[in-house]
């Protein structure tokens, strides 16, 4: 099992070029399901969730083939409507095969989800909305087997609260009901935006994406496309961190000002320097410690849960205490006790962790429990003195592309370990 292996210390100098956004990329890759003709992505990032999610789209029947950054599917026919478990237990998103299946298809039959240990994530409202659009919904030995012979139809969908993977869905399966489906108390992160570009590329009517209603007007069928997938918002706030976190001058490149507009004005209450430019978006650190900064999750366009770790890395070392608040995932400060490893001072209490920032943290070897508990290490690695060894790093390759290169290429002494 591969591990990290960081030596602290070192300003960060350079530039990132942000990759394209998982969050959004493993949707869009979805939609190949609706249509059986050719999809072409760029900016597409090569991450182990892209290429799991290629091996369950394979098996359905899509013909997929890279170059770069650029990826090319088209799903002919569809040669199975059946996710396996095996294709479905490690990736939440797998999920979201059911919808496009069922609503190219006819039925499908998926397995329940797996995905990271971060809290329960039911798919209930996934399921709901598919009942709503016509679908008659079954689970039966940890599969949910869908039906609707006759074709989905649309209707009025109330989320009881925001949910980015049911907008989603419901949007995917909704561009080929009959009729209008509206979404009540939708998702309105840049990922939701980013979807239903490429799906109206597509030949799909939709409209008010990005707000917290959007209608979508069924069509009969779907055609192929060209589409750029969205700079990584989370992948930008996570080497803004850093930069601010370990010191220097760095430009991300390809980076949307907008899209990180909650962690920018706590960035700069914490003492950072953030400017958006034509490239992208800069971020220089003060020169001394940051300024203790309090901060609470909240649905987009509040601050990101996703950038909850990486934003407690960098108050572990900032002056003052800082109390962050979690209310979109329980069971999400799984980091904390491997960050108190490195010398963190950090005092859980339920959804809030209480931080009081210490001058420096200490290499240590500590193991990533998820995907962003991962990167909150290399944050912690990247200031700590000595050494610190971070382990299942696999987590960390599930979202973010080449990043021990992109760190190094900013002065970062950071390799790869294999075993």
């Amino acid at each position: 099992m591969d591990s990290i292996k960081i030596r602290g210390g070192n300003p960060l100098r350079g530039e990132v070029t942000i990759s394209g956004a998982k969050n959004s990329a493993l949707k869009l890759m979805v939609a190949t399901l609706l249509t059986g003709e050719k999809l072409t992505f760029t900016r597409m990032p090569d991450l182990a969730d892209t290429r799991f999610l290629s091996t369950l789209l394979e098996h359905l029947g899509a013909d997929i083939t890279r170059n770069g950054s650029e990826m090319t599917l088209q799903t002919a026919s569809l040669s199975s409507a059946e996710a396996p478990y095996d294709l479905v237990r490690k990736m939440r998103a797998s999920f979201n095969v059911l919808g496009p299946l069922l609503a190219r298809n006819g039925e499908a039959r998926v397995s329940l989800p797996g995905g990271c240990a971060i809290g329960a994530r039911p798919v209930d409202l996934h399921l709901k909305a598919l009942e709503s659009l016509g679908a008659g919904i079954e689970l039966a030995d940890g599969y949910v087997e869908a039906r609707a012979k006759n074709g989905l139809v649309g209707a009025q969908i109330v989320f009881p609260f925001v949910s980015v993977g049911a907008t989603e869905h419901a949007m995917l399966a909704a561009v080929l009901a009959k009729g209008e489906t509206v979404l009540e108390n939708a998702a309105r992160e840049p990922e939701i935006q980013d979807l239903a570009n490429c799906l109206n590329a597509m030949g799909a009517k939709i409209s008010g994406a990005g707000s917290a209603t959007i209608t979508i007007e069924g069509v009969d069928h779907l055609t192929g496309a060209s589409h750029a997938v969205v700079p990584d918002r989370i992948e930008t706030g996570t080497y803004a961190l850093a930069a601010a976190t370990a010191g220097g001058d760095v430009l991300l490149r390809d980076a949307v000002w907008k899209h990180n507009s909650a962690l920018w004005d706590l960035m700069i209450a914490a003492g950072a320097s953030v400017s958006e430019e034509n490239e992208g978006v800069r971020i220089k650190a003060s020169g001394g410690r940051l300024r203790a900064t309090d901060m609470e999750t909240r649905p987009y366009p509040g601050f990101p849960t996703d950038e909850q770790a990486q934003f407690m890395a960098a108050m572990c070392v900032a002056e003052g205490r800082s109390v962050i608040r979690e209310t979109i995932f329980e069971n999400r400060f799984m980091h904390a006790p491997e960050l108190m490893r490195m010398g963190a001072r950090i005092d859980l209490r339920g959804n809030e962790a209480v931080v009081t920032g210490v001058e420096k943290l200490r290499g240590a070897p500590v193991m990533a429990t998820d995907l962003r508990a991962s990167v909150s290490l290399v944050i912690a690695g990247l200031v700590a003195t000595g050494e610190t060894t971070i382990g299942r790093v696999y987590h960390l390759d599930r979202g973010f592309e080449h990043l021990e290169a992109k760190l190094a290429g900013c002065g970062a002494d950071i390799e790869r370990i294999k075993e």
